[in-house]
């Protein structure tokens, strides 16, 4: 049966902790013991609670946007014992923002697009943020030659945002899709696993970084890389 299969973009296409733990290393000069998976966690948690909190991600005020951007970084490493203030916080995030389009793909990624469409399933991406600014890295990626502009959905343009089911629904009617015949993989709880299940789609946690689940949820699958992805939705070994 031909299914529609949408991936998230931040930290499940590629790896999202590696520009906000270069920035952290540069302008902190943090020790090696740094716990910088648990600051990254909390960079998500937190930058999910304040953009939903305040509707941004579908929000164009560049303002708010901004304040959020230094409040996570303040934030997360408030839980973790360092003080910063507001003009630290700017400099961390111009320092992220700088590297957030070196990127690539994780392993296994375009091979897994790949042998889907092979099939003659439908993918595409949902990812939440600013449309200019999530179009660059989705650029960055090279996703063009893998998935046309018109199944990227960006919740900047679109005006919504996940875990908005709204979103996932028109997702469905853009593409003449049915829920029930959707899957959705994505490493955010709050966002990905809680937004495609209350949708009625089918859910695969990337929890490649091994989180905790936030709520009794339950997805229908729990992977930790492409390759277990790889056996779920093509029924054969990575690579194969």
């Amino acid at each position: 049966m031909r299914q529609a299969i949408f991936l998230d973009v931040d930290d499940t296409l590629y790896d999202h902790l590696s520009p906000m733990r270069e920035a952290l290393e540069e302008e902190l000069r943090l020790p090696a013991s740094f716990p910088y998976e648990r600051a990254y966690y909390l960079f998500r948690y937190y930058s999910d609670l304040l953009s939903d909190r305040e509707g941004l991600s579908a929000s164009p005020d560049r303002d708010k946007i901004a304040n959020m951007q230094k409040q996570r970084f303040m934030l997360m490493l408030a839980d973790l014992g360092v003080t910063i203030d507001e003009r630290q916080a700017g400099r961390l995030q111009a320092a992220y923002l700088a590297r957030q389009f070196a990127i690539r793909p994780f392993e296994g990624a375009l091979q897994l697009i790949e042998g889907l469409k092979r099939k003659g399933h439908l993918v595409g991406l949902i990812t939440n943020g600013a449309g200019p600014h999530q179009m660059r890295k989705i650029g960055a990626l090279q996703m063009e030659n893998h998935i046309p502009k018109q199944r990227i959905f960006v919740s900047g343009v679109v005006g919504m945002a996940k875990p908005d089911p709204d979103l996932f629904a028109h997702v469905n009617q853009v593409t003449g899709t049915l829920p029930e015949h959707s899957i959705y993989i994505g490493d955010s709880w709050r966002n990905d696993v809680a937004g495609s299940l209350g949708a009625g789609w089918t859910s695969i946690w990337f929890n490649h970084r091994h989180a905790e689940p936030e709520s009794e949820l339950t997805p229908h699958h729990v992977v930790s890389s492409y390759a277990e992805m790889s056996r779920i939705l093509l029924g054969e070994q990575a690579g194969e």
